[in-house]
């Protein structure tokens, strides 16, 4: 009886083990941007969204103009000029329903419309919310 009992909690151990640890685990978001001018709103919406997430994610925030910023840049391997890149678990782009997003330049309808990408704050709330589990 004792062996069945043990047993059971073994499995029942094991097979919980994983989502623990899904459940368990930070995003990692990356940020590489401009500091200056018309993107100083975006930068202000894209932080109060994220505060929102509170310890499911880990944001690293790289100013394009700084030494550091310069070294991410080039792991990276970004050569264009850019406002903004946003890296969610490594990756700037997202499949949201039929779509392909990616988080470059400024969010649509924001900002000069030649850095305006195919992103709003909506689609990076969603692409988290899918990330960290959250809903």
């Amino acid at each position: 009886m004792k062996r069945g009992s043990i047993a059971c909690l073994l499995v029942l151990l094991i097979a919980g083990f994983p989502q623990a640890s899904l459940a368990a685990k930070q995003a990692k978001v990356e940020i590489l941007y401009m500091n200056h001018g018309p993107l100083m709103d975006t930068l202000q919406k894209v932080r109060d969204l994220l505060a929102g997430y509170g310890d499911k994610i880990v944001v690293s925030w790289y100013d394009v103009e700084s030494g550091q910023g310069e070294r991410f840049k080039e792991k990276k391997g970004i050569t264009r000029h850019i406002p903004l890149i946003i890296w969610i678990d490594g990756s700037s782009s997202v499949k949201l329903g039929n779509k392909e997003i990616t988080f470059t330049g400024f969010p649509s309808g924001s900002g000069p419309a030649p850095f305006q990408g195919n992103w709003s704050m909506d689609n990076l709330r969603e692409a988290l919310s899918r990330t960290t589990g959250r809903r």
